[in-house]
């Protein structure tokens, strides 16, 4: 991968970006993505932010190594505190936990003014993610789900506006996202197969421990997550 060949993940995120948007990629690491984006002409302008000394630096070097200092600035800074209010248009944050995505925005939604794209790419716990936007009045617009090197990704973008506009049945689309749950792609069925498999083996270990109200709550909400995944697929294959 490099600025020139994206992975198929961090191109799928590209292809959100409104083209002449101002971007901030959050956890920037090499800053492959904004300095692609801006090769390519769909961003007139980026902000690379990474916390870590390390892939800050390695942001640095290649934003200089590619000529593009003047129109990509590497702020070294934790979430959205690298920007200023009101500063990009289009935010990207991909690569981490959907909780870590969700608390980023949460301990930076003031500086969001609500006029921005964010395209979010959890590896695992969406859902998360998704609470978060319907929360706080961010609606989805659009979501992907992809394979890539063994591993399956989920891509949420979202704008300001209606939370509830995109749920018919707001549990259920919660955890597997209203999108991906009315497409039902092979890689869908795929992932969630895998989740159910993964959930009744920790059901049956929390049906062998020894009872408490935590074990028990704990068995309930899995049991409803099973039932979803279950509906989910068999639906489809029926």
């Amino acid at each position: 991968m490099n600025t020139e060949k994206l992975s198929k993940r961090l191109e799928t995120v590209a292809n959100y970006i409104k083209e002449g948007s101002a971007i901030a990629d959050i956890g920037s690491d090499h800053a492959y993505l904004p300095c692609y984006a801006v090769k390519k002409g769909l961003a007139k302008r980026a902000i690379a932010g990474e916390v870590v000394e390390g892939p800050f630096q390695s942001a640095t070097r290649q934003v200089k190594s590619e000529g593009l200092e003047e129109v990509i600035s590497v702020r070294k800074g934790s979430g959205l505190e690298v920007l200023e209010a009101g500063e990009a248009d289009c935010i990207t944050i991909a690569g981490m936990g959907g909780p870590l995505i969700a608390s980023i925005l949460e301990d930076g939604k003031h500086k969001l003014s609500g006029k921005e794209r964010l395209i979010l790419q959890p590896n695992i716990s969406a859902i998360a993610i998704r609470e978060w936007l319907l929360k706080n009045g961010w609606e989805l617009i659009a979501e992907e789900i992809l394979e890539e090197d063994g591993k399956i990704y989920e891509i949420l973008v979202a704008e300001k506006g209606n939370p509830h506009g995109s749920y018919h049945q707001l549990e259920k689309e919660l955890l597997f996202g209203p999108f991906l749950f009315s497409e039902k792609s092979p890689v869908f069925i795929k992932k969630w197969e895998g989740e159910l498999a993964n959930w009744r083996k920790i059901l049956m270990n929390l049906e062998k421990a020894a009872g408490s109200e935590e074990n028990d709550q704990k068995k309930k909400e899995l049991q409803k997550k099973i039932l979803h995944a279950e509906e989910a697929i068999q639906n489809e294959k029926s």
